[in-house]
């Protein structure tokens, strides 16, 4: 296994050089896919609505082209679900991944286009592993299976008869990887690719716990949950009882650092390492490049053209819209992609924080959806996140999950608060302490929040309920949501999912 390691490393390594290349070259490498993008579809029923054949420049790109949503992708897709193709994109699109974001009752079908699948997801998985060999040269990656953990396929649920098939990203990908990537991870493409998830991760637990793992990819809570039963039926105290030559989680979906001390109590070792991605339904966007920053490249040659709202004009009917050339360091944006799926001025749902413009890194810091502004307070998953987390370190807790929501005024005299539901495998040292901390901690990062928290004027104290492992999973198994990518919405600025959560506790 060592001359396969070997020669495997020796592969990876060879993309980076691509990588640096539009590294130094970012716009360059753009408005290359750009042109591409729309050559590619200028022919399509959506090009030929939008006079792509006239397209000359970006700025008649942003003239002639609205910013869609994905009720108005909707009626492209469903048509080309049912069976019409070339509406969206030339080639033809039989895979379509169903979006489970962050939970809830609306199922989303993303285009998924066998040049998104190479030229985005597939390119993503490598490039991870070539940026991943580059920065650990002495890696033994190779010398042992990947364990990976994913969602499930099913019918075309608008064309049963059509060999249009739909899934959950990950599935779609673990379904259409080559042989050689077969060979290399674990469990097996049946068991992969099972749709029960309790009986997956079973049936998983049982087939990967005599395997030589050396790497692990996946969304942190169900990665948990698998570890968790794969130490139980080996009788192990830790994970590397089980595998030795364990060496790095690469993750995603969610924020890792909530999770970070958990993970450290399953893996305790220092030499461990974890590698975070930022890939959706839409495409592959980011990478975590270096090895002491937290920070994401943002991968500019996967056949996805981007483009930018800034924060504060997203309520705005007509909000300012900028290319990647015209982002700042520090602001908060939500983000529009074009894509060699089919998807045109794409809004995807998430925000990001350039933290480096040459070259572009960025940090997820949260959903467009997903934030508390009752009260004027502007609080964000990012700063959520951090507040758990520095609770978490400064009272000995390990959580699991968690959600908050407003408490709105009753009466006249009554005043505004959060109130969160913490999940935790292990309860904090000090409650009190946790939850002054974690405000306290908001007030720091969050001035808005800290104007309002002002001698308890707008917003009291948060009030918390600390509870223990498995109310989210009961509540997710409820929805019919249990697994895969779906995921427990952080801040909500209604109180409908607190609300569902509480009657559970």
């Amino acid at each position: 296994m060592e001359v396969v390691n070997s020669f495997m490393t020796w592969i990876f390594k060879n993309r980076v050089g691509q990588i640096q290349n539009f590294m130094q070259y970012p716009i360059e490498s753009q408005n290359q896919i750009f042109d591409e993008l729309i050559t590619a579809a200028k022919r399509t029923e959506f090009g030929k609505k939008y006079q792509f054949s006239a397209i000359r420049s970006y700025q008649d790109f942003a003239d002639q082209v609205p910013i869609h949503d994905y009720e108005q992708m909707k009626p492209y897709i469903e048509k080309t679900m049912r069976g019409t193709q070339n509406v969206i994109w030339p080639t033809e699109i039989e895979w379509f991944s169903k979006s489970s974001g962050t939970t809830g009752s609306r199922s989303k079908y993303i285009p998924v286009s066998q040049e998104s699948l190479e030229e985005c997801h597939f390119k993503g998985g490598k490039d991870m592993l070539s940026l991943y060999v580059n920065n650990y040269p002495e890696s033994k990656l190779f010398t042992g299976k990947g364990l990976t953990i994913g969602g499930s396929l099913a019918k075309n649920p608008l064309n049963g008869d059509s060999d249009i098939q739909v899934g959950d990203i990950s599935a779609v990908i673990t379904h259409n990887l080559p042989m050689w990537v077969q060979f290399a991870r674990t469990p097996s493409l049946e068991i992969a690719l099972m749709s029960e998830w309790e009986s997956k991760i079973e049936k998983t637990a049982l087939e990967v716990m005599d395997e030589n793992v050396t790497s692990i990819s996946g969304v942190p809570t169900w990665t948990i949950v698998l570890l968790q039963r794969v130490m139980e039926l080996k009788g192990a105290s830790n994970i590397l009882e089980v595998w030795p030559n364990l060496e790095v989680f690469f993750h995603g979906a969610v924020a890792f650092g909530p999770y970070r001390n958990l993970f450290r109590e399953l893996i305790p070792s220092e030499g461990m390492r974890y590698v975070e991605t930022y890939n959706a339904s839409e495409g592959f966007f980011g990478i975590q490049d270096q090895k002491n920053s937290e920070e994401l490249l943002l991968m500019l040659d996967y056949g996805i053209f981007y483009e930018f709202i800034p924060m504060e004009e997203w309520e705005n009917e007509n909000p300012k819209v900028i290319p990647l050339s015209e982002v700042e360091v520090g602001k908060n944006y939500a983000i529009l992609i074009s894509t060699n799926g089919g998807l045109w001025r794409y809004k995807i749902g998430d925000t990001v924080k350039f933290t480096n413009t040459y070259p572009y890194r960025i940090k997820i810091s949260g959903r467009t959806k997903h934030f508390i502004n009752a009260f004027g307070e502007e609080v964000i998953v990012e700063n959520a996140e951090k507040a758990v987390q520095t609770a978490s370190e400064a009272t000995d807790a390990l959580i699991t999950n968690f959600t908050a929501a407003p408490v709105y005024f009753g009466d006249s005299k009554s005043k505004g608060a959060h109130e969160w539901i913490i999940e935790f495998k292990k309860m904090p040292s000090d409650q009190e302490k946790f939850i002054q901390i974690l405000d306290s901690t908001l007030r720091e990062i969050n001035s808005d929040y800290d104007a309002k928290r002002y001698k308890d004027m707008a917003l009291t104290a948060p009030k918390i309920h600390f509870v223990d492992v498995g109310i989210f999973e009961k509540w997710l198994r409820g929805k019919g949501k249990l697994g895969g990518q779906n995921k427990v919405p952080r801040l909500s600025n209604t109180r409908e999912y607190l609300e569902e959560v509480l009657k559970l506790i």
